[in-house]
C-alpha cells in the first residue's frame, strides 16, 4: 500500500477512536515509514519531530501564552475595559461596543479566541445583564468579538503558519491589524444598530473629565502593553519572539509592581497553566513536522500538487475552494490541529498556483477563528456558556441563534479576504 494513504489511514482511524491529534499525528507517520516501503529508518521520525521545534518562532507561542495569562491575572485586562467603558458607556448599547473595543485590546495581548472571551466576559457579562442588555444577544457578542483573538496580532495561529511555511510574522500581522480593525468596526456597527432596534440600556450617569483622566493614568501601564508588542515588532527593533519576552516582562513587572495584584506565591500556578498550554500546542507543530515530512517524501504531496493543477483552478476560485475545506474542517476540529494537518497539504498547491503567502494565510487564519464559533466543536461558545453560569447559564443553541446577526458579519469580512488578494496585501506590497 502506497505510504500517503497509510499516512492518512492511519491519522483518520486514529482521530475516529478518540486519539489526541499530536499522537495521531505521530503514529500516522511512524506507520507509513514501518510500512509503506519508504526505504527509511523509522528512527527519523523521531528525528523530525524534534527538528520540528528548532526554530525561534516557535519561541513566541510560549512566550505570547504566559504574557497573556501574567496579563489577565496582574489586572491589565480589567483597566482595559474601565477605560473603554468610562468614554463610550453613556451612549445606547455602551457597554457592547465597550465589550468589542476592550475583545479588540486584549486579542492585542492574549492572541486567542477563547482566552478573550473568558477574560473579557467574566468582567462585563453579569453587569451588562444586570443592566437589561439580553442575555443571548449579549452573549452572541461576546463569543464573535471573542473572535478577534487570534486575528489582531499577536496571534498565535500566525506565528504557527508563518513557522509552516517561512512566511514573514511582521507582514502577517501588519495585515492582520488592518483586518481585524475592520471586524471591530463592523461589529460595533452591528452593535449599536441593534441596541436601538431592541432598545438596549443607556447609562444615566456621565463621567466627568477629571474621572476620565485618573481612570486614563490607572489605565496607561494596561494601554502600553499592545504598544510595547507591536511596536518592538513593527519598528524592527525586536523580533516576534523578542516582543513576546518583552511583553511576559512588561507584564510581570505591571502585574506584580505597578497594579500589585499578583503575589510572587500566584507565579507557580500562572507558570504552570501556561506551560501546559504551550507544551500542548508545541507538541502539535513537532508531530506535524514528521507528518509534513511523511507526506513530502512518500510523493503525496507532488501528487496532489499535480491533480489540482490538472483540474484548471483559477486562483480565486482555488481560494474559495480551500475557504470551504477550512470551514468544514473548523466545525469539528481545532485551529491549530487544521493548520499543521492541512498547511502542509494545500501551501504547496498555492504556492505552485502563485498565490501570495499572506493572503492565504490570511484565508486560513480568519477560517479557524470562524470554526470557534461554529458547532459541534465551538469553543467560544463553550467558553462563553461558562461566562453565563455568573447570572443563568444559557444553552448552546441559544448562544448560536443568538450570535448569528454578528457572525454574518464576521464571515462576510472573511469572504472579502477570500476574493481580494488585494486587501489583504497591500500593506506589503
Amino acid at each position: 500500500m502506497n505510504a500517503g494513504v497509510i499516512l492518512f489511514l492511519i491519522f483518520a482511524v486514529c482521530v475516529l477512536i478518540g486519539v489526541p491529534i499530536s499522537m495521531s499525528l505521530g503514529i500516522g507517520s511512524l506507520a507509513a515509514v514501518a510500512l509503506g516501503n519508504l526505504g527509511v529508518s523509522p528512527a527519523v521520525i523521531a528525528q523530525r519531530v524534534f527538528g520540528g521545534l528548532q526554530s525561534t518562532s516557535i519561541m513566541a507561542i510560549a512566550f505570547f501564552i504566559l504574557a497573556g495569562n501574567l496579563m489577565a491575572g496582574g489586572g491589565i485586562s480589567r483597566r482595559i475595559v474601565n477605560f473603554a467603558n468610562c468614554l463610550i458607556g453613556n451612549i445606547r448599547g455602551g457597554m457592547s461596543v465597550a465589550l468589542v473595543i476592550a475583545c479588540a485590546f486584549f486579542a492585542a495581548l492574549s492572541g486567542s479566541a477563547p482566552a478573550t472571551v473568558v477574560a473579557i466576559g467574566s468582567m462585563l457579562y453579569a453587569d451588562m445583564v444586570k443592566q437589561g442588555y439580553p442575555e443571548d444577544r449579549t452573549a452572541g457578542l461576546l463569543v464573535i468579538a471573542g473572535g478577534l483573538g487570534p486575528v489582531i496580532p499577536p496571534s498565535i495561529i500566525m506565528v504557527l503558519y508563518c513557522t509552516l511555511t517561512g512566511a514573514s510574522v511582521t507582514n502577517m500581522f501588519s495585515q492582520g491589524m488592518v483586518i481585524g480593525i475592520l471586524i471591530m468596526i463592523v461589529l460595533i456597527l452591528e452593535a449599536l444598530y441593534y441596541a436601538h432596534k431592541e432598545k438596549w440600556p443607556k447609562a444615566e450617569t456621565k463621567h466627568t473629565a477629571g474621572e476620565i483622566g485618573k481612570i486614563f493614568l490607572e489605565a496607561v501601564p494596561a494601554l502600553l502593553t499592545p504598544v510595547i508588542i507591536l511596536g518592538g515588532i513593527y519598528s524592527g527593533l525586536l523580533t516576534a519572539t523578542e516582543s513576546a519576552a518583552v511583553a511576559c516582562v512588561w507584564a510581570f513587572i505591571a502585574g506584580v509592581f505597578i497594579y500589585k495584584e499578583i503575589k510572587i506565591a500566584d507565579l507557580i500556578p500562572i507558570l504552570m497553566k501556561s506551560a501546559k498550554s504551550a507544551a500542548m500546542i508545541l507538541f502539535i507543530i513537532a508531530a506535524s513536522t514528521a507528518f509534513s515530512w511523511v507526506f513530502t517524501f512518500s510523493g503525496a504531496s507532488a501528487a496532489l500538487v499535480q491533480l489540482v493543477v490538472s483540474m484548471n483552478l483559477n486562483k480565486t476560485l482555488f481560494c474559495l475552494v480551500v475557504a470551504i475545506i477550512l470551514l468544514i474542517f473548523g466545525t469539528f476540529m481545532e485551529g491549530t490541529a487544521i493548520a499543521v494537518l492541512l498547511v502542509p497539504v494545500l501551501w504547496p498547491i498555492a504556492e505552485s498556483m502563485g498565490i501570495n503567502v499572506i493572503h492565504f494565510g490570511m484565508i486560513l487564519c480568519i477560517s479557524n477563528v470562524i470554526g470557534t464559533m461554529t458547532p459541534p466543536v465551538a469553543v467560544n461558545i463553550f467558553s462563553a456558556v461558562q461566562v453565563t453560569r455568573s447570572v443563568r447559564e444559557l444553552k448552546i443553541g441559544e448562544i448560536s441563534k443568538a450570535e448569528i446577526p454578528f457572525f454574518i458579519g464576521y464571515v462576510a469580512v472573511f469572504f472579502l479576504c477570500v476574493f481580494s488578494e488585494t486587501f489583504c496585501t497591500f500593506l506589503i506590497r
